[in-house]
């Protein structure tokens, strides 16, 4: 037998620089949504992940010859916005000690804190192998370039062991998810619940009813019923809400995907007397929905919870959909059926003195999550033994 040729790393500073069939070749049934050439390549052709916001696209791929063979999502960044893996005490830590911890290379997707690979690997090739090859190649880029160091955010728990081995600390976070446990109708799921807080979720259940609102979801060709600006006004209802919100989306965002994407798309909509009144644009990957962008033109009671959270799990029922992640935050999604899922990030930084200060910290804050998980399984409020 030939012995493969090597591979090489070439850096991409567009998505674009690949045809899409090529890199979504490497997209198996266990990625995310959020790993597929349109949907990246949407987030920098419509002005979000772009240089002028602090994202400058450095995707790594390897080749063999003229085969690709891994890729990861990569970016150099000026910033700690828009990634949910929260290290601004670290930069902070960093310029007090008069280090630079800006500019920074990390493999996310922007914007989305939904748990995914970071690197995709060819059919046929050896995945940990290839993994371990682009870190190894992130590092030289990295050093290459002076940066700081990498992070790999929202990582697999499977990603964990090439990660170490080549040198990273890992970081735990946690977010809440919904998992079917086999339940037929919503009242299945409700009777996990003890009572006075089964009693609870069915009054804000029907607190819509009880206003007159309805809620509907709009897939596939009913998409075309969503106007993009609306979906955008409604987005910015949302972040404008907070002093520290920002519009990382754009309006042509939400456009592209409603043109190119709509097979990933859902849009759950709330009207009242024929007027929209809120809604969530949400995400579907392989039995899985990642709840996204809300927002409301109105303020009802149990308006939010409705439309983001029990709306998607009664249909979600109906459909037998496996999982359910409507995004981070948020510890009032504990009360009504979600449980607590460590989340798993990793970093190197290449100054020795920052990296041993990072690695205590996160020795520190892993005993924490671990020490907090029992009590917030606690306070789902399902019956003792579920």
């Amino acid at each position: 037998m030939s012995t493969p040729l090597p591979t090489t790393l070439r850096i991409l500073r567009s998505l674009a620089d690949v045809p899409r069939a090529t890199w979504d070749a490497l997209v198996d049934a266990q990625a995310t949504p959020f790993l597929e050439w349109t949907f990246l390549t949407a987030m920098e052709e419509s002005g979000c992940a772009v240089p002028a916001r602090g994202w400058h696209p450095r995707h790594l791929t390897l080749w063999r010859g003229s085969r690709l063979v891994a890729a990861a999502p990569a970016y150099l960044k000026d910033d700690s916005d828009g990634e949910f893996v929260f290290d601004s005490p670290w930069a902070t830590a960093a310029e007090r000690a008069g280090l630079r911890y800006y500019p920074k290379l990390v493999l996310a997707v922007p914007f989305t804190p939904a748990t995914g690979r970071r690197v995709l690997v060819a059919p046929g090739e050896d995945r940990a192998a290839r993994e371990a090859e682009l870190y190894a190649a992130a590092q030289e880029f990295a050093r290459a370039e002076r940066l700081s160091g990498i992070h790999v955010l929202f990582t697999t728990e499977e990603e964990l062991p090439v990660l170490v081995a080549q040198g990273f600390a890992v970081r735990l976070g946690v977010q809440y998810h919904w998992r079917n446990q086999g339940y037929r109708t919503l009242e299945d799921f409700l009777a996990r619940f003890h009572a006075k807080r089964r009693n609870q979720l069915r009054r804000e259940l029907r607190a819509l009813t009880e206003r007159g609102i309805e809620v509907r979801t709009l897939r596939g060709d009913a998409l075309a019923d969503a106007d993009a600006d609306t979906v955008y006004r409604l987005y910015a209802t949302t972040v404008d809400k907070y002093p520290w919100g920002q519009r990382f989306l754009t309006p042509d965002f939400f456009a592209r995907m409603l043109a190119r994407f709509r097979h990933r798309c859902e849009w759950v909509e709330a009207r009242r007397e024929g007027r929209l009144v809120a809604g969530a644009f949400n995400f579907t990957g392989a039995n899985v929905l990642y709840g996204r962008y809300w927002g409301c033109f109105e303020e009802h009671p149990f308006l939010h919870f409705n439309v983001c959270l029990y709306h998607p799990i009664s249909e979600g029922i109906t459909s037998g959909l496996e999982r359910f992640e409507p995004g981070a935050g948020g510890e009032h999604k504990l009360t009504r059926g979600f449980e607590p899922r460590l989340t798993y990030s990793a970093h190197l930084l290449l100054h020795p003195g920052m990296d041993r200060a990072v690695r205590g910290f996160l020795a520190h804050e892993r005993a924490a999550v671990e020490g907090s998980l029992p009590q917030w399984r606690a306070e789902t409020g399902f019956k003792e033994g579920d």
